[in-house]
């Protein structure tokens, strides 16, 4: 009876252990998720505009303390605190203002003493952008050639050869052969088919690093000397122009080029904007994203401006003066993302013979640099955009975002399950590409 007795507590002993480990694991994990969430719930950067009071609603457990001189804080009542350094409490709404355009850091710690998260925050200035929407045909060249595929020919003596094989990669760009600049696909296939089968030198770019190698081209079955490699120099498009500013900048797309095969960002050497036509609409579905076909005329008399930059966060450049005075919007403030609310906002497009407004809802806000273009989700509503193109296709990147009477991003993707749906990137994220 006694040892019954012995096994009966050993086991509650077993089974208090037990419970105590999924207590105490339940309670790690509650606190981790709320960690987490408070974590999401400030931004990494935040960017103010310059002499602009502007409210930080985060509500949260915590107080952040700003370092650098000229910063003004205040909350419901204003107070004069510390230029060198000064603390906010984010249990309230907090109204800041800096005067200057500078770089500041702040540490946000829960109840003053956990550490939660440094944050970058930039004081921009306060400028104001003209909304486009317009289609634009895009043509860009290549510095150098790109590499889009490594593969293999039959030469002539029968035998199986890929000269560039373990030398070039995928997404290299060649910059050189021999020590000439090399400018085109054609004038590189020319320098390899005169080679004479004597080893050759490229410069190529691998990313950031830029290297040189040495391969032999191989005589193929109708006696010409090849690398196998598949190359190109240059993309066409089309997309929408989203901003124009007041010296004539233009951004677009809100997105970078990347190259359809090796899905490379396209390093640009230089690029076109030219005015083209929406001539046709393939609608959009779930599981079948649609797109807007524009005809573009590759002529001197259509150029609406010089693209300067290609990069992950859009496409930047000059426009024509005509082509700033073709927009049918003035110019607005921007809206930063702690200023973005969810619920109506608007986007401009053309699918037909003019940039039009068409309404959307913001249902979701993402205040993390995860993912630079997917920082808005939105879904569209407006009747007459849904029955011609399903929600958002191809070729409406780059539409601009307002709301509340400022541009606050740019319609950057699809949802292909749910053509109504997609992202959009934050104005402030092109502004510093």
């Amino acid at each position: 009876m006694e040892q019954i007795e012995n096994l009966n507590s050993e086991k509650a002993g077993v089974y208090r252990t037990v419970l105590y480990i999924i207590l105490s694991f339940g309670t790690l994990l509650t606190l981790a998720s709320a960690y987490y969430c408070m974590w999401c719930t400030v931004p990494s950067t935040i960017m103010v505009k310059a002499g602009v009071e502007q409210t930080l609603d985060f509500r949260l457990p915590a107080s952040g303390e700003i370092y650098k001189d000229a910063v003004q804080a205040s909350s419901q009542a204003k107070s004069n605190l510390d230029t060198e350094s000064l603390v906010i409490d984010f249990r309230s709404p907090v109204t800041v203002k800096a005067n200057q355009i500078e770089n500041y850091k702040m540490q946000v710690k829960l109840f003053g003493v956990i550490p939660l998260k440094n944050v970058d925050v930039e004081v921009i200035q306060d400028i104001r952008l003209k909304p486009a929407g317009i289609p634009i045909g895009i043509y860009v060249k290549t510095e150098g050639v790109l590499v889009v595929g490594i593969g293999e020919f039959e030469g002539e003596d029968g035998q199986t050869y890929s000269p560039a094989k373990y030398i070039m990669k995928t997404g290299d760009y060649i910059l050189e052969m021999n020590d000439e600049e090399i400018t085109g696909k054609k004038q590189l296939m020319e320098k390899i088919g005169c080679c004479e089968g004597q080893d050759v030198i490229f410069k190529i770019r691998r990313g950031e690093e830029e290297l040189y190698v040495m391969a032999k081209p191989q005589l193929n079955e109708n006696g010409e000397y090849k690398m196998g490699i598949w190359i190109r120099d240059n993309a066409q498009g089309v997309g929408t122009m989203t901003y124009v500013d007041e010296n004539g900048q233009f951004g677009a797309l809100g997105h970078g080029i990347n190259d359809v095969d090796t899905s490379t960002l396209m390093s640009l050497k230089s690029g076109t904007l030219y005015h083209t036509e929406i001539i046709g609409i393939t609608r959009g579905s779930n599981g079948s994203p649609g797109e807007l076909t524009g005809f573009i005329e590759y002529d001197d008399s259509n150029i609406m401006g010089t693209i300067t930059e290609n990069t992950t966060k859009g496409i930047f450049g000059i426009c024509s003066q005509k082509t700033v005075e073709s927009s049918l919007y003035d110019y607005m403030p921007i809206g930063l993302k702690q200023e973005i609310e969810k619920g109506p906002a608007k986007i401009i497009c053309s699918i037909g013979d003019e940039a039009k407004v068409y309404d959307v809802e913001i249902t979701d806000i993402n205040l993390q640099n995860d993912n630079i273009n997917r920082g808005i989700v939105l879904k569209i509503t407006d009747p007459e955009l849904l029955s011609v193109t399903g929600g958002i296709v191809q070729g409406m990147s780059g539409s601009p975002i307002i709301q509340n009477g400022k541009i606050i991003g740019a319609v950057t993707h699809v949802l292909v399950q749910d053509s109504t749906k997609g992202y959009g990137i934050f104005i402030e994220n092109m502004l510093s590409h």
